[in-house]
């Protein structure tokens, strides 16, 4: 009888069961023989392993993907609570300081989800080493799950940073309106930006294009998107353009979650901009797949 073919201790593979002539107990199992895997389910150690790898790939240098965002934002707030929050300037009702802060934390969840994505095959491709994404039994849904999934992680790393270096900060309160607001648009703004960085990793070639994106793009739209100033002080026209931002929704809702209000509407008009964020974030989803599962830029 053959020797047994060693089992493959990523993927759940189903055993194969023969017959042979000196087995008296009426059969032998073995499994299915190499080039012909038999797969059921998700890959669990390998997407586990590769969220892991990307987790750890930021930690390694937190003091530049954590900590520096935080200190960064936080002397954000620090100019523009002086430069437009003197004399006690409240805008929804609250201090100036207090309003600004729930948009900035967002805004730092956001742009750090987008740096970890966008870096995770860029880097690979530039260094030489993508094939040690591309090799392992990992389907595009759980290399695709893995990075996004880390992203966020690091997303929701920063915004606690920020939120904590923020309530320290006198005259910042982030007492807590709507809990569910504050997870869901903080979710649906880190998987947003997650999103678009990966397929930014995919489409890449050198750091310039990321870095294009990021000034060309990214910041624009986190800098006109309301964080400053709600949108009812521009002129109707300007209006428009901002309600067709989609960060102005995960600004806005986030907002809403700590103060309880939002220059979005009521909160009806809050829950439709959720399901609203989670359509968009299914679609740029199902198109970076597409481009996964195609191997464009990847595999050529």
């Amino acid at each position: 009888m053959a020797e047994p073919a060693p089992a493959n201790p990523l993927r759940n593979v189903a055993p194969v069961t023969e017959k042979t002539p000196d087995d008296k107990s009426g059969g032998s199992t073995r499994f299915a023989p190499h080039g012909v895997p038999v797969i059921t389910g998700i890959n669990r150690i390998g997407l586990l392993a590769l969220y892991m790898k990307e987790v750890r790939r930021f930690l390694k240098v937190q003091t530049q993907t954590i900590w520096a965002p935080a200190f960064t934002t936080l002397l954000f707030l620090v100019i523009f609570t002086v430069a437009l929050g003197r004399e006690g300037r409240a805008v929804l009702g609250v201090p100036f300081a207090t309003f600004v802060a729930p948009g900035l934390i967002v805004m730092a969840m956001m742009q750090n989800a987008f740096a970890n994505s966008s870096f995770s095959l860029l880097s690979g491709k530039m260094q030489g080493t993508i094939i040690d994404l591309l090799m392992p039994p990992l389907s595009p849904g759980e290399l695709m799950s893995g990075i996004l999934a880390a992203a966020i992680t690091r997303a929701f790393a920063v915004g606690c940073t920020v939120a904590l270096a923020m309530a320290l900060w006198p005259g910042v309160s982030l007492a807590v309106a709507h809990i569910w607001a504050v997870v869901w648009f903080g979710l649906m703004g880190a998987l947003l930006l997650a999103t678009l960085g990966l397929a930014t990793s995919i489409w890449a070639e050198k750091f310039d294009h990321n870095a294009a994106v990021t000034n060309f793009i990214i910041a624009p739209l986190s800098l006109l998107s309301g964080t400053f100033y709600v949108i009812e002080n521009l002129d109707p026209a300007f209006q428009w353009v901002s309600r067709a931002n989609p960060f102005f929704y995960v600004i806005s809702g986030f907002r809403y979650g700590f103060l309880g209000q939002s220059d979005i509407g009521d909160a009806g008009a809050v829950v439709v901009a959720g399901a609203g964020l989670l359509a968009l974030n299914a679609v740029l989803a199902a198109g970076v797949y597409a481009l996964l599962r195609s191997g464009w830029k990847l595999k050529s």
